[in-house]
């Protein structure tokens, strides 16, 4: 068995890992690099974006641009394996803008070939076993994966945090469905960006209810694919009887979850309250328009013309939040930095956000679970943290990208 980091090792975005056993390659994730990180250009992998394909396979940990971005580059006989849901809500975005953009529109067309997944439906491919787990994320229907082959067990990590809605079950899941493996693959991005435990989204949703209560209009600017963050809002604007407003997208995004049927369904939180939300895409009807001026409202906002026509038929002075990353109107990030979005919002805001990555108490909480004879990090800017964080309990295995690791087999 030989697991090989091909992108990843010292960058948060783009990780592209292989698993090799027996002559059959098992990939994860084959994303985008991110604006401003270290670039490496277009991977040339045999197995994978060339050669013989026939025991080859790749599997999408979440639909993130740098997880899943790239895939439009690959053979099309490359077999791709994504959670059901995760799929529906990448056609989702990529139907949106795929009249603009030409890799959304391939994108598009290659979500219809993929094989699809529900939480803990075990995969058989060639020689390895393959347990799709669902982790919380600030991409929903994300997965780490256990995978297994003969007297060999690793977990992959994927992007994930214990202080999301969804992870309550977590530690139970995980004695249930993995149990103790060999060897961890484990994302980084928190090591040296998160100094204490971060807030839970529980908190951050209290934060936001006694804001709304406070304040008549209120403009919130959010990715549309936080389907948690925006699922804890809609019922932050019922629990202060505020009606709800959003663009046809987003309402499609919102059926899509509610329409589900899957694991999720169960919880209140991914279902529509005593109202539902308003679409104010096109027209702001009178009877809305009266309950607007009486009760207020919550508007969850994206940049653009439409809205800025939106929120200028919106009565009130508004109070306006960014619930994303603030390095999105950080002047200093320059790649990533979004000159719209901060002259939309402006000099007066307020930045309501929790990551959707785990802080370090969190992970080492994880790693105890899993009791692995050795981690390896990726996902992360910064390896050398990773080791100095976890050494004391377990060996970190430092790579360079490109290089590969032979475990020791398990007896």
């Amino acid at each position: 068995m030989n697991i090989t980091i091909h992108r990843g090792t010292h960058r948060i975005g783009g990780c592209v890992t292989e698993y090799e056993y027996g002559g059959w390659h098992l990939f994860v994730d084959f994303g985008e690099e991110l604006p401003g990180g270290p670039k490496t250009g277009d991977l040339e992998v045999e197995g994978l974006t060339y050669g013989d394909l026939s025991k080859s396979a790749l599997l999408i940990t979440h639909y993130h641009g740098d997880h899943i971005g790239s895939v439009v580059d690959l053979p099309e006989s490359l077999p791709i394996y994504m959670g059901a849901l995760g799929v529906k809500i990448q056609k989702l975005l990529s139907s949106r803008l795929s009249f603009r953009d030409k890799r959304h529109a391939k994108l598009k067309e290659r979500l219809d070939t993929f094989h699809t997944f529900k939480p803990y439906d075990v995969l058989h491919i060639g020689p390895f076993t393959v347990t799709p787990i669902n982790v919380d994320h600030s991409a929903f229907d994300a997965y780490a994966f256990k995978i297994k082959t003969k007297g060999f067990s690793a977990y992959h990590t994927g992007d994930f945090r214990t202080h999301g809605f969804r992870s309550g079950k977590y530690p139970d899941l995980m004695r249930k469905y993995v149990g103790k493996v060999d060897y961890v693959v484990s994302e980084g991005t928190n090591v040296v960006r998160i100094t204490k435990e971060a807030e839970k989204e529980s908190d951050l949703q209290k934060r936001f209810i006694e804001h709304f209560q406070n304040n008549d209009a209120n403009v919130v600017y959010l990715s549309s694919t936080n389907i948690d963050r925006l699922f804890s809002l809609y019922h932050a604007a019922l629990k202060v009887k505020k009606p709800f407003l959003v663009d046809d997208y987003q309402k499609e995004v919102m059926d899509t979850i509610v329409n589900d049927g899957g694991l999720w369904n169960k919880s209140s939180l991914y279902q529509y309250g005593k109202y539902p939300p308003y679409n104010v895409s096109h027209n702001i009807p009178p009877k809305l328009k009266k309950l607007i001026e009486d009760k207020g409202y919550v508007l969850i906002a994206r940049v653009g013309p439409q809205f800025d026509k939106i929120i200028n038929l919106l009565p009130g002075e508004k109070t306006k939040y960014l619930s994303m990353w603030k390095g999105y109107v950080d002047a200093t990030k320059k790649d990533v930095y979004n000159e719209s979005l901060a002259k939309v919002l402006g000099e007066k805001y307020e930045r309501m956000h929790t990551s959707g990555h785990s802080d370090v108490k969190s992970m080492r909480e994880v790693f105890r679970l899993l009791q692995p004879k050795a981690i390896i990090p990726i996902h992360t800017d910064n390896p050398e943290a990773f080791a100095k964080e976890f050494g004391d309990e377990w060996p970190i295995v430092l790579l360079n990208d490109g290089d590969s690791f032979s475990p020791i087999r398990s007896t």
